[in-house]
């Protein structure tokens, strides 16, 4: 398993309140996860871009300590499966740590987690 940094943005475009995590880079073949972020705000979508692979999917997780993760959940209480490029997802929780994990793929797969959460 790798571990993936993200790229911390804080205002782009000068946006007040807005912050964006990217994560690049994950892979299948290595089981990667994301390093987990702290990012203030509770309103939180993610995006995926890159390649999918054959049935790509990346689960968020999240955590209060950093250290135990649990999937976060879409508005309809699903766990919260990002599987499709470029469609906005929104999870129901804003725990304090956030981090992705791919979940599913192949040797092909190759993702970009993009996060933006506003304060």
């Amino acid at each position: 398993m790798a571990t993936r940094t993200p790229t911390t943005t804080y205002n782009p475009n000068g946006i007040r309140g807005l912050t964006q995590a990217t994560w690049t880079g994950l892979l299948q073949s290595s089981s990667d996860v994301g390093a987990a972020v702290e990012l203030p705000g509770s309103d939180r979508t993610y995006q995926l871009s890159g390649t999918l692979g054959v049935g790509g999917a990346v689960i968020m997780q999240g955590s209060e300590d950093g250290t135990n993760w649990g999937s976060l959940h879409d508005l309809a209480g699903n766990v919260l499966t990002l599987d499709a490029i470029g469609e906005l997802f929104v999870s129901a929780e804003a725990p304090r740590y956030v981090r992705p994990s791919v979940s599913a793929g192949n040797g092909t797969t190759d993702i970009t987690v993009t996060m933006s959460s506003r304060q």
